[in-house]
């Protein structure tokens, strides 16, 4: 259901700011809302309280973003109060910032390796990237893992390229359990 309520509002917003040529606008204004949510938890919780009506809520938030945000988004927000989605409105802010982008070829890779990368190796890496994706430009996220040995993992959306040493000894502990197999199966 949630995936659902992201993809309906996050589409309608992203329709809208593409036909209204508000584009970057409304992906600055989300981008900010998003992190005022992420550190305001009294919102959050304000928001989310049982006992506070739906009408009390929509004052609440046009109290504290009208005038500065525009009335496209403050309506999307009131909307998802009143339909009791407060909840999923991250989610759907998410999904927005990800069509934006998916919209403009920028993409978002995930880089795992062993050891932290020089500022140069990161910048391989990156033009790598731009050279084999349909892509114009990257959001790169940097994560050290100690315990794939050497090597890295690269992630982009759902497609993932792992060189990493810790999995090509797995695979080759897989190999050579099948070789003992087949050995075993030949005895006498």
């Amino acid at each position: 259901m949630a995936k659902l309520v992201s993809k309906t509002y996050g589409d309608a917003l992203f329709e809208l700011a593409v036909e209204s040529n508000q584009l970057d606008e409304l992906l600055s204004e989300v981008k900010g809302i998003s992190q005022i949510l992420k550190e305001n938890g009294e919102l959050t919780k304000l928001m989310n309280h049982p006992k506070i009506v739906k009408e009390e809520k929509i004052e609440i938030l046009e109290q504290v973003f009208k005038g500065r945000i525009s009335s496209e988004l403050l309506g999307l927000m009131r909307m998802l109060v009143s339909k009791n989605h407060y909840g999923e409105m991250e989610s759907v802010f998410s999904y927005f910032i990800e069509q934006v982008k998916e919209y403009k070829n920028i993409g978002t890779a995930y880089v795992t390796s062993a050891f932290p990368l020089k500022d140069a190796q990161k910048e391989q890496i990156q033009a790598r990237l731009l050279e084999t994706t349909k892509y114009v430009s990257f959001e790169m996220h940097y994560a050290v893992d100690a315990g794939l040995i050497g090597g890295m993992v690269i992630r982009i959306g759902d497609r993932v390229v792992d060189s990493s040493i810790q999995t090509k000894l797995l695979s080759l502990s897989r190999e050579l359990s099948k070789i003992q197999l087949k050995v075993g199966e030949c005895a006498p």
